[in-house]
């Protein structure tokens, strides 16, 4: 069998768990088929299987239109790039909206069956439109369309294929749910601590660490504003970089400068995206991680603290449910949220208290934290595999080819 996988995200450069998702199951897939990756970039490799085409993105075709449209149009003109090569596959496979042009075309022009993995949902992102502005309404009717063009949807958690049939006409039966997995031979503890020193880290102090990109989708200002509610010993260690909008890192800096005003000065921001290395360094040594997300289809960056042996406190929200067990591997907070735009907290404050409550919680009761981290690495490891998710994608892909 061989397959082609149309991403926007591939390694070196992955912002978000798509990307992840996309790496990891190309390499257990290879082990299975022949596996091409097109993908946004200037890549040209072949590695243990997997070959891997970069095409340019933002090329400068629409400078002269308003920025919010133009990423909407650089995707366009991507997606046309990545079929300037002729498709020799028995199937094509998409990731995010980046990549569903490509694939409908594909499916079109080389009358190949189209899988649409959903690793989130456009109807539940309003604040997209603030980075797209009526690029959003594009990236929405690419959506739409994908879905109801393919011939199988992935969903990554059962909450995610709940929200698939609440938004969208869609043959429940065309849906499997399929998880996002964990390479524990590289998530795994390590006694290396280089990273600290880098970011200026005490050793000697506990710290609650977060890691995503500044987005709304994320909830990194609801954990900034829980800060002066968190054990004062504690550090908060904020890796936090890739903003979608000029609008979000203003709010971020000014949330992070108001809670720093007011006394605390234990909040380290690391304003970028840190290597993979260096996150598990940062997740081995953490006390708790903290996943505050206001929506998330699966939340990979929980399997990833989960596999280096740390507990952790995220949102009750989306597949994140599915991933932590409450009491057990972490806590889940809960979180009542405005049901049209934005999607919110209701009440953001209580939010954030509840959030420091769950984290102080962990903090200050050393036993407890390492029952949780060991509960957590033993469930990604046992029900995470990537080498699992590949054979049931695999059984998935032999029922349409």
């Amino acid at each position: 069998m061989k397959v082609l996988l149309l991403t926007r995200e591939y390694p070196p450069y992955v912002y978000g768990g798509a990307g992840v998702h996309v790496e990891y199951l190309a390499g257990e897939l290879a082990k299975l088929m022949h596996v091409e990756v097109r993908c946004f970039g200037d890549q040209d490799t072949v590695n243990d299987g997997v070959r891997v085409k970069g095409f340019p993105f933002g090329k400068g075709s629409f400078a002269h239109v308003d920025r919010k449209l133009s990423g909407a149009l650089d995707t366009f003109e991507s997606n046309l790039e990545t079929l300037s090569e002729q498709v020799d596959a028995d199937l094509v496979h998409v990731h995010t909206w980046y990549a569903h042009l490509g694939g409908i075309l594909a499916k079109t022009l080389y009358g190949i069956p189209l899988v649409h993995t959903v690793h989130s949902l456009e109807p539940l992102r309003p604040w997209k439109r603030e980075q797209l502005g009526c690029g959003y309404d594009m990236s929405s009717w690419i959506e739409r369309t994908s879905l109801g063009m393919a011939d199988a949807v992935v969903a990554v958690s059962e909450g995610t294929k709940k929200d698939i049939l609440e938004h969208f006409d869609i043959d429940p039966a065309k849906i499997s749910v399929i998880y996002n997995g964990i390479n524990v031979d590289q998530y795994h503890p390590t006694p290396d601590a280089e990273a600290l020193e880098k970011y200026h880290i005490d050793p000697d102090r506990p710290y609650v660490l977060f890691v995503g990109r500044i987005t709304r989708q994320k909830g990194i200002i609801h954990l900034v504003n829980a800060v002066k509610y968190i054990n004062p010993d504690a550090q908060v260690v904020l890796c936090a970089g890739a903003p979608d909008t000029r609008e979000i890192l203003a709010e971020m800096e000014s949330a992070v400068k108001h809670v720093r005003q007011q006394g605390f000065k234990n909040i380290i921001w690391i304003q970028e995206m840190v290597s993979k290395a260096e996150a598990i360094q940062l997740y081995s040594h953490a006390r708790v991680f903290c996943c505050p997300s206001i929506y998330e289809p699966f939340g990979i960056i929980n399997l990833e603290a989960m596999a280096c042996r740390t507990a952790v406190v995220a949102s009750a929200v989306g597949g994140i449910k599915e991933v932590v067990i409450d009491g057990v591997t972490g806590f889940l907070v809960p979180l009542e949220q405005l049901h049209v735009a934005p999607f919110e907290p209701v009440d953001p404050d209580t939010f954030s208290r509840d959030l420091a409550a769950a984290i102080n919680k962990v903090l200050d009761d050393p036993q407890l934290c390492e029952a949780m981290a060991a509960a957590g690495q033993q469930r990604a490891r046992e029900v995470f595999s990537w080498s699992s998710i590949a054979q049931q994608t695999r059984a998935l892909y032999n029922t349409l080819v």
